[in-house]
C-alpha cells in the first residue's frame, strides 16, 4: 500500500460520521457512489464490460470500441495482446469519464451450455487467470479500477439468482478460485460477488470466501461489490464481507446498516473496513482529493488504437479448425466468383447478449469485409440461405429518419396527461433504459414513445417488431394494432436486454415514406425504473425453402463458397442457458446443401461458444471465429486471403455431439446444482472418459507447419524448442502440461502447467522457456500439498497432440 494515500484515506474516514458513512457504502443510482464533499470525495462511476466500456447511458447514441469476446481473447493464448486489450479498455473508460470497469469475467465453462460462456475466458483456470490478470494489468495503467468476477462458481445462468452451487472444497481451490487468486495476486482492485451461493451461503454473505480466503488468505485489500441487485441482507450482507452493495435500488444498507450498527448487531468495525476500502479506491482511481491517484494522468499508457487492435485481435483469435486440403489460404488472384452465404455473413453476431452489451461506432460484417478486399474483377453473391433468428434487429440505416430528419428514431418520455416530458433521439429502433431517472423522474413517466418515418426500398410484405414488456400500439401510416406482451422471466437483464417480441406483418410500397410509431404504455416500479422497447424491422423476404435453393445456385456459380452460420441471443445471452449446442434453424441444412453444391465450401462458425458441426468432415475448411467484435469483416478477409495467419487456439474443447460432454447439466434439482464431476472439467474430464471430442483444447491450426524438436528442463524451467517446417512465416502456441506418472483415479490426468507463443520464418527455429508453477505440482487436501510422485511434462500444440515429454523427480 502507498504510505501516503493510505494517510488520506485515514484521514478523511475519521472525518466521517456512521451515517455518512453509510451513505457511500451503495450506490446513489444505477451506475455511481456518492460524492461527500466534506472530505473532497467525488462520485464513483462504474460501467459495464468486457468488450467495451458501455458508460452510464445504455443508448448507440455513446458507442465504445467493441473489441472481441473473452472466448476469442483467451483463444489467442497471447497474455501480452490481453494487456493491450486491457490499456485500450482503460483509455475507452477515461475518455467515458468511468472510474471502475466491472469486468474481467473468470468464471471457467464447466459447462457448454452456460449461457454465459462467451463472457469468460476458458476451461482452464490457469489460461483463464493469466489471461485475466494481463487483462486487469491493462487496465489499471490508466488508473481505472477492474473489478474480476462473479466470485465464485457463478458458471451458469440456470436460477442464477438462488442456486446452490454444491462444490467441494478440493473443486473450490484447484478449479474455482484459481483464476481469482491469479488475478488478486497480480493487484486487482475490486472483485464482484455473485449471484449464486455455494454450499449454502449466498455469496454476498459467504465469511469463510470473502472475508476468510479472499481478503484474510489472499491479503486483498480492494473493494467486494455485490452484483446488481443480489445484496438482500442488511446484517448477513455486512458481516460477510461485501463491501458495495448496488445499485441505489434494493439495497439493504443506508439507514438499515446504520441502526445495524447502534443495536449491536454489526460491529462498527466492520463499517470502517468497508469504507476504508471504498475511500482506498476513489483515492486509487484519482475520486479522493488530497490523495495520490495510483496512477498520474502523465504516467498513463500512448493511446491505443482501438479499431487496429480490434482488428489484430479478431485475427489473431480466430481458429482454423480444419483445413485438409489447403483450400485456405485463398488466392485472390485466381477467383473469379465467391458465393458468401448465411445471415451472419451480412449481420454478423459480434458479442453476447445482456450487460455485456455494449455499442460499438461501426460494425464491418463479412460481406463488407470480402467484397472490400476482394479485386475489383471478383463477382461477390449473397445469399440468407437460413436466417436462424427468431427476433428482428433494429429499425436502423437512411430509409428511418427520425422526428428531426436525421437518420434514426426518435423517443418521446410522455407523462400521465399526455405530455412531452423529454425527447431522444436514437440511432436505431432499440430504447433501453436501466434507470429511467437519468432521463426524467420515473413517477411522471406514463408511456415512452417511438416515432420515425419510414421509406421502404422494397415493395412487398414488411415484418415489424414490437419488443418489450406490457401493452403496446403500433402505428404504421392508417395502419394501427394493439397488444400486450407478457414478460417471460423475472431476471432484469433479461427484461432489459432481450423483451420477448409480437410481430406484424405489414404491406408497403417502394419508395412511398410511411409514419412508424410505438406508445407503450408503462407502470414503473421506484426500485427498478427501466425501460425496454424495440422496434424491429425485416425486409420482406422468400420462403425458408426458397432461400435455401438460392444458396445453393450461388455457390454452385462460384469458385468458392463461404457459409457464414452461428447462435443467435436466444441461444448465447446473460440470464438463461443453452437448451442445446446444435446451430438454431436450418443452417445445418444449409451447411449440407451449398458443400454438395460446390466442394470448395469454407465455413465460418459465428458463435461465442462451443456449437455441433455434423458436417465438418464434408467441407474444404472450418474457420472459428467466436464473436469477433466490431472488425470482424476486415479481420475475416485477411484470414480467408492469407495477409493474415490465424493465430488462434482453442481455449474450450468442441465437443462432436452435446451427448457426449462429460459435464453438461446446467439444471438444478430441488434448488442445487452439485458439482459432482469435483475437479475433472473441459479436457480432463474428457481424456477420463475417453471420448474424442471434434476439437480437443489448445487445437488450432496456422498457415505453416511445425515440429517439436527437444524439450529440456532444469529446475522449474522448460525449454522447448520447435521449427517452422513450412514455406510461410507463422506463430505457434506451445503447451506445456503437466501429470502424475503413477496417476490416480482421483487426480486429472494431465493439466496445463505452462504456455508461450512462438514465431519464425520458414526453415527458422524458436526456443522458448517457460516456468513451471509450483501449483500445477500440487493439490488440495485442507492445505496446498505436492502430488506424490514422479511426474511427466509433455510439450505440443494441443492437449491431444504432446510430441515431446520429459520425466520429473518427485518434489
Amino acid at each position: 500500500m502507498h504510505t501516503d494515500r493510505e494517510a488520506a484515506v485515514e484521514a478523511a474516514l475519521a472525518a466521517l460520521d456512521l451515517d455518512t458513512k453509510v451513505t457511500i457504502l451503495s450506490g446513489q443510482d444505477m451506475w455511481s457512489l456518492p460524492a461527500v464533499p466534506e472530505i473532497g470525495l467525488r462520485p464513483i462511476v462504474m460501467s459495464d464490460g468486457p468488450v467495451g466500456v458501455r458508460g452510464t447511458h445504455w443508448s448507440a447514441a455513446d458507442p465504445a470500441i467493441t473489441l472481441p469476446s473473452p472466448t476469442a481473447l483467451a483463444a489467442t493464448w497471447d497474455p501480452g495482446l490481453a494487456r493491450r486489450a486491457g490499456r485500450l479498455l482503460g483509455q475507452e473508460a477515461r475518455r467515458k469519464g468511468v472510474d471502475v470497469l466491472l469486468a474481467p469475467t473468470v468464471n471457467l465453462h464447466r459447462s457448454p451450455l452456460g449461457g454465459r460462456h462467451f463472457e469468460a475466458f476458458s476451461e482452464d483456470p490457469l489460461l483463464t487467470g493469466v489471461i485475466a490478470a494481463q487483462y486487469v494489468a491493462g487496465v489499471q495503467e490508466h488508473g481505472v479500477a477492474a473489478v474480476v468476477k462473479h466470485f465464485v462458481a457463478n458458471d451458469a445462468e440456470t436460477d442464477r439468482f438462488t442456486v446452490d452451487n454444491l462444490v467441494s472444497e478440493r473443486a473450490l481451490r484447484e478449479l474455482y478460485l484459481a483464476p481469482f487468486e491469479i488475478v488478486v495476486a497480480a493487484g486487482v482492485w475490486g472483485v464482484m460477488a455473485a449471484y449464486n451461493k455455494v454450499n449454502g451461503v449466498p455469496m454476498t454473505e459467504h465469511a469463510p470466501l470473502l472475508r476468510g480466503v479472499l481478503k484474510g488468505e489472499w491479503g486483498f485489500d480492494g473493494v467486494v461489490v455485490s452484483d446488481w441487485f443480489a445484496a438482500r441482507d442488511t446484517e448477513a450482507t455486512a458481516r460477510g464481507g461485501l463491501d458495495v452493495a448496488m445499485p441505489a435500488a434494493g439495497s439493504p444498507w443506508g439507514e438499515r446498516l446504520a441502526a445495524a450498527v447502534r443495536s449491536g448487531a454489526v460491529e462498527p468495525e466492520v463499517v470502517d473496513d468497508q469504507v476504508r476500502r471504498v475511500l482506498r479506491l476513489a483515492a486509487r482511481v484519482g475520486a479522493l482529493s488530497g490523495a495520490r491517484p495510483a496512477v498520474a494522468e502523465s504516467d498513463r499508457p500512448a493511446a491505443v488504437d482501438g479499431q487496429e487492435l480490434a482488428r489484430e485481435i479478431a485475427a489473431r483469435s480466430f481458429v482454423l479448425a480444419s483445413n485438409p486440403h489447403g483450400v485456405l489460404p485463398l488466392d485472390a488472384a485466381r477467383l473469379r466468383g465467391v458465393a458468401v452465404l448465411g445471415a451472419a455473413a451480412r449481420d454478423v453476431r459480434i458479442l453476447g447478449g445482456g450487460s455485456a452489451t455494449v455499442f460499438p461506432p461501426h460494425v464491418v460484417s463479412p460481406l463488407d469485409g470480402l467484397t472490400a478486399a476482394l479485386p475489383g474483377g471478383v463477382r461477390v453473391t449473397y445469399a440468407v440461405g437460413a436466417d436462424p433468428r427468431t427476433t428482428l434487429p433494429p429499425a436502423a440505416g437512411p430509409q428511418w429518419r427520425n422526428l428531426d430528419g436525421a437518420t434514426g428514431v426518435t423517443a418521446r418520455f410522455l407523462g400521465h396527461g399526455g405530455e412531452v416530458l423529454a425527447v431522444v433521439n436514437l440511432p436505431d429502433g432499440a430504447a433501453i433504459w436501466p434507470d429511467v431517472s437519468s432521463a426524467v423522474p420515473p413517477a411522471r413517466v406514463a408511456a415512452i414513445e417511438l416515432a420515425t418515418r419510414f421509406t421502404p426500398a422494397t415493395g412487398g410484405t414488411h415484418r415489424l417488431g414490437v419488443r418489450c414488456t406490457g401493452g403496446y400500439t403500433l402505428t404504421v401510416g392508417e395502419t394501427v394494432v394493439t397488444g400486450v406482451i407478457e414478460p417471460e422471466t423475472g431476471d432484469l437483464a433479461v427484461l432489459s436486454t432481450a423483451p420477448p417480441e409480437h410481430r406484424h406483418l405489414i404491406g408497403l410500397a417502394a419508395g412511398e415514406p410511411v409514419a412508424v410509431r410505438v406508445h407503450h404504455r408503462i407502470d414503473l416500479h421506484p426500485d427498478q425504473p427501466f425501460v425496454s422497447l424495440t422496434l424491429g424491422h425485416g425486409e420482406p423476404v422468400a420462403t425458408p425453402d426458397e432461400l435455401l435453393e438460392q444458396a445453393e445456385r450461388a455457390a454452385a456459380e462460384a469458385d468458392v463458397a463461404i457459409v457464414v452460420v452461428g447462435t443467435t441471443e436466444e441461444a448465447e445471452s446473460e440470464g438463461v442457458d443453452r437448451a442445446g449446442l446444435a446451430l438454431p434453424g436450418r443452417q445445418d441444412e444449409l451447411v449440407t446443401r451449398v458443400a454438395a453444391a460446390n466442394p470448395r465450401t469454407i465455413v465460418v462458425v459465428n458463435a461465442g461458444s462451443p456449437v455441433e458441426l455434423p458436417w465438418a468432415d464434408q467441407v474444404a475448411a472450418v474457420l472459428l471465429t467466436w464473436f469477433p467484435g466490431q472488425e470482424a469483416g476486415h479481420a475475416l478477409a485477411g484470414v480467408l486471403l492469407g495477409t493474415t495467419e490465424p493465430g488462434g487456439r482453442l481455449p474450450t474443447t468442441w465437443p462432436m455431439r452435446a451427448a457426449d460432454c462429460p459435464v453438461l447439466s446446467t439444471t438444478p434439482i430441488d434448488g442445487a446444482l452439485a458439482y459432482t464431476e469435483d475437479v475433472f472439467i473441459g479436457y480432463r474430464a474428457w481424456e477420463r472418459t475417453g471420448t474424442r471430442p471434434r476439437y480437443p483444447f489448445g487445437h488450432g491450426l496456422g498457415y505453416t507447419t511445425w515440429t517439436y524438436e527437444s524439450l529440456s528442463v532444469n529446475g522449474r524451467e522448460a525449454t522447448i524448442t520447435v521449427r517452422n517446417t513450412g514455406t510461410r512465416p507463422g506463430r505457434e502456441v506451445v503447451q506445456l502440461y503437466l501429470a502424475p506418472v503413477a496417476g490416480h483415479p482421483s487426480h486429472p490426468g494431465r493439466r496445463l502447467a505452462g504456455f508461450a507463443t512462438v514465431t519464425a520464418g520458414p526453415g527458422q527455429a524458436a526456443t522458448v522457456t517457460i516456468a513451471l508453477p509450483d501449483r500445477a505440482f500440487q493439490t488440495w487436501a485442507g492445505s496446498w500439498h505436492p502430488i506424490p510422485g514422479d511426474h511427466l511434462l509433455e510439450a505440443g500444440p494441443s492437449s491431444a497432440d504432446r510430441p515431446l515429454s520429459a520425466k520429473l523427480a518427485a518434489w
